[in-house]
């Protein structure tokens, strides 16, 4: 009871020095907040009200079908243009895509000719342009069959395909990365706040105090674990709740109590990682450089950005033993699918194992470094 007491008062402390940390605190509210929605809103996979030019030297009925085929939320309504005027606009960037459709394009496609359209890309706009041009090439093609078969619907294919998106219907990027933006949050924070609250003790010259104390060194790395967990769990709670759902409209699927289990069990595992790197860097820029070494490649290859199935193998097998690459998995099964424990527990319990290896290695290492500093 006396160490349960004592990491309990010890936690406390850390708390209060933490809100007193005017830095670090605005630095967890920004990547819960503002980050999480730039992230949400800039990094967009699709297309969205990209706007559209079309150059009409042919004035014919297929030319005006073509420029009234693009429409709303993917593009906006064409806009009419002179042909001398393409580059001009194209190069202020007024226009994302130009169609040029060249005089007697009907009478050429009636007859059979197959006449050509120009259709200009602005790719700087990179996601637009890619992905823009994919949906015009789709869009003319089907106008003008329609055109030629003389009927709205197009004759069915040999071969008939359903696709059938689920749990995304839309193919809204937002929904995915905002929720993968609090993930990230939560890897970041979590390593550096418990590493920072390593490394501000030594460079105060408090940790010599907190060793003559009557309390061990376990005491005092399991006081800053559960302190700064349970920090970053609070902020992920309301970050989720607040920005993801009310604000960005992103609906979750699942149970969020579920989720902020695995997110505590988690956390575990990430603030012993930082609390590990704090006992061998010295200073905070040492802390950060080891941070990036550690950090960055476990959220990248988690499955967070990237696929699993698109590593190599190797790589992928690698990654099982990481933490992250399983919460990853708990947070996309529980909150985009709505899965339960009955589906989740193996993550869970890969998380846990592993995690309290991590854990054992961080007080190991610790209680080897104070030991060192009296």
């Amino acid at each position: 009871m006396q160490t349960l007491s004592n990491i309990f008062w010890l936690g406390v402390k850390e708390l209060r020095s933490f809100f007193r940390d005017w830095v670090l605190l605005g630095l967890v509210v920004y990547s819960f907040t503002l980050a999480v929605i730039a992230q949400a809103q800039s990094n967009s996979q699709e297309v969205h009200n990209a706007s559209i030019a079309v150059v009409d030297e042919d004035h014919s009925e297929i030319s005006v079908r073509l420029a009234r085929a693009f429409l709303p939320p993917y593009f906006l309504p064409a806009v009419p243009v002179a042909e001398k005027d393409i580059d001009r606009l194209m190069n202020v960037g007024a226009y994302t895509f130009v169609l040029d459709i060249p005089p007697n394009f009907q009478r050429d496609l009636v007859a059979g000719r197959k006449p050509t359209l120009q259709f200009n890309v602005d790719a700087t706009a990179m996601v637009q342009a890619g992905i823009g041009s994919g949906y015009a090439q789709q869009i003319l093609t089907d106008e003008i069959a329609k055109y030629l078969t003389r009927q709205d619907n197009l004759p069915p294919a040999p071969i008939g395909q359903t696709v059938r998106i689920a749990f995304n219907p839309n193919v809204v990027t937002s929904w995915f990365s905002s929720v993968m933006g609090i993930i990230g949050s939560v890897n970041m924070l979590a390593i550096i706040l418990a590493g920072a609250a390593v490394v501000r003790e030594r460079e105060h010259g408090t940790v010599e105090h907190l060793l003559v104390m009557p309390v061990t060194p376990f005491e005092i790395a399991m006081a800053k674990i559960w302190a700064n967990s349970l920090v970053i769990a609070g902020a992920v709670g309301l970050s989720l709740v607040f920005v993801v759902q009310r604000l960005l409209h992103v609906p979750i699927e699942g149970s969020i109590p579920l989720f902020m289990c695995g997110a505590l069990l988690y956390l575990f595992f990430a603030t012993s990682v930082g609390v590990f790197l704090a006992t061998i860097a010295k200073t905070m820029p040492q802390l950060g450089l080891l941070y990036l070494l550690v950090a960055v490649p476990l959220n990248l290859l988690s499955g967070a950005n990237t696929p699993l199935e698109s590593m190599p193998p190797f790589l992928r097998n690698v990654m099982q033993l990481s933490p992250s690459t399983h919460f990853v998995a708990i947070a996309q099964a529980i909150l985009y699918r709505g899965a339960g424990f009955d589906i989740v527990w193996p993550r869970f319990l890969a998380v846990g194992l592993i995690g309290g290896v991590f854990l054992a290695a961080a007080l190991w290492r610790f209680r080897a470094s104070s030991t060192q500093s009296v």
